[in-house]
């Protein structure tokens, strides 16, 4: 009976072949943390109504206010 080959054991993994699926995974999670912190969400659907660019309303031409203390 001949020997063709010996069989021995296969040389183990590097430490990057043995760990890069974790090293993209957290890469990953930190890209995505990074964009997803730094951009505004999607815009909302229902916008709010304009508000108005004053406080007091305005007073209609051609009429005064009362003075105080008057019953008219």
């Amino acid at each position: 009976m001949a020997v063709i080959g010996v069989l021995r054991e296969p040389t183990p993994p590097t430490w990057w072949q043995a760990n890069r699926h974790k090293v993209f995974g957290v890469c990953g999670l930190l890209i995505g943390y990074m964009i997803g912190s730094n951009y505004p969400g999607v815009a909302d659907s229902h916008p709010q109504p304009p508000r108005p660019g004053h406080s007091t309303p305005a007073t209609t031409p051609g009429r005064t206010p009362a003075a105080p203390g008057s019953t008219a």
